[in-house]
């Protein structure tokens, strides 16, 4: 799961162009002439300074703020996913404070389609079938046969992003993902092993934490009240509870 959250963060940061997570840098394209490949991203002196040229793989302003509308106008059924416009400033085409769940449901159901109308054939392509990647290894029910094949086809896609991105998007956690597909074989479904439900509950109790300097006793504190209130909830009529509130997004809306 950590490795689907930096492939993200290194997505997301390049194509959005966001300082600090972006990897097409001043040094990338210096790496790039210092390889003598992809000589049409190399920087260009222009008087007294040095002009970086434009990528394909990085959208552009106006593009950047209608990605930032659309992740901000996605709603999802109660219990699936964070709410991510709170993670995005749409003015600047930024998306920050991203958790793991996040990357996990952008990397496999938003990226896709969201890039769709900004991006070249080329590019939509391998990040499709990285999203896909991801999307049949975290599936319930696994097949040692299929995991084989994801294993090439791994392999095909990070060439394919190769021949795309600069040599500095790829760090050793990109290199990982060719190694999921045998852990998957060895330790079996990933729904067994990863961390979403428990870093969910773990930020649940930390919101009973009033007092810093007894976080243990605000936390017991807290459970106790929350499971009387929930008991003495079962008795109640004509009182909104969490058993009788209606979703904050339902299929009729």
């Amino acid at each position: 799961m950590h490795v689907e959250k930096n492939v993200c963060e290194n997505v997301l940061g390049t194509l959005l162009n966001i300082e600090g997570k972006t990897k097409d840098t001043d040094k990338a394209r210096l790496d790039l002439k210092d390889m003598n490949i992809r000589k049409e991203l190399h920087l260009v002196r222009k008087d007294d300074c040095w002009v970086k040229p434009h990528a394909s793989y990085v959208l552009t302003r106006e593009e950047r703020v209608q990605f930032c509308n659309l992740l901000q106008s996605v709603r999802f059924p109660d219990g699936y996913a964070g709410n991510l416009a709170k993670n995005v400033i749409a003015d600047q085409g930024k998306v920050h404070g991203l958790k793991s769940h996040d990357c996990h449901v952008l990397m496999q159901r938003i990226i896709p389609i969201a890039i769709r109308p900004f991006l070249t054939k080329q590019i939509r392509n391998a990040l499709v079938e990285l999203s896909q990647f991801f999307k049949k290894l975290t599936e319930a029910t696994l097949h040692v046969r299929e995991l084989k094949v994801l294993q090439e086809e791994i392999v095909n896609i990070l060439c394919k992003l190769e021949r795309i991105f600069p040599p500095s998007f790829f760090i050793v956690m990109v290199h990982l993902c060719v190694h999921l597909p045998e852990e998957a074989i060895l330790g079996g479904p990933m729904q067994s092993r990863w961390m979403y439900p428990i870093e969910r509950y773990l930020g649940h109790l930390m919101r009973y934490v009033g007092n810093k300097a007894k976080p243990e006793g605000s936390i017991a504190e807290g459970y106790v009240v929350e499971e009387a209130i929930t008991f003495c909830s079962h008795y109640l009529r004509g009182v909104e509870s969490k058993f009788e509130r209606r979703d904050r997004t339902s299929s009729d809306s």
